[in-house]
């Protein structure tokens, strides 16, 4: 059986990447997941913490981007599905970034954000093959795409027997 290779992008602020992640061991479905570094000053300061401070922080930031976008785009290259979510405090132009180059990579991106993202979000969400609300929502789009299985519903031979 084939383990479905998951990158979850997007908001660092709350537990949804731990809600996809137990719904679908709770759901036995086969899948690996990866993520960006997700501590935020660690993400932040990876460059200069290892190659050497930078006077200005274009250049500081500079850096940390450039070895972020090592494990992005190997982990989003090597994804069968990309997953991001946008959260509601913060502006995750990194998430957005991410959805375009899945897109770009011709990957299937699912999209989770609220309703009061929708207008700032339509061109992400129109390159989306998804777009939820909830992470309960993606474990049931994972559910449907890897099993074929939808809630509520019987295979005909099943219900024959």
């Amino acid at each position: 059986m084939k383990t479905w290779k998951l990158y979850l992008s997007g908001e660092i602020h709350t537990d949804w990447r731990e809600e996809i992640e137990a719904g679908c061991s709770r759901a036995g479905l086969p899948v690996a997941m990866s993520a960006p570094v997700t501590h935020h000053e660690a993400s932040d300061d990876c460059g200069v913490a290892i190659l050497g401070a930078e006077d200005s922080k274009f250049w500081h930031d500079h850096k940390g981007a450039q070895m972020n976008a090592i494990r992005t785009r190997t982990l989003i290259g090597e994804a069968d599905i990309i997953v991001v979510r946008f959260g509601e405090k913060y502006r995750q132009w990194n998430a957005a970034f991410d959805a375009g180059f899945a897109s770009a990579l011709r990957k299937p991106v699912i999209v989770i954000h609220g309703t009061d993202h929708q207008h700032a979000l339509k061109e992400v969400d129109a390159a989306a093959l998804a777009v939820a609300e909830t992470a309960a929502q993606v474990v049931e789009i994972l559910r449907y795409v890897i099993r074929g299985e939808l809630a509520g519903y019987t295979d005909k031979a099943e219900a024959a027997e």
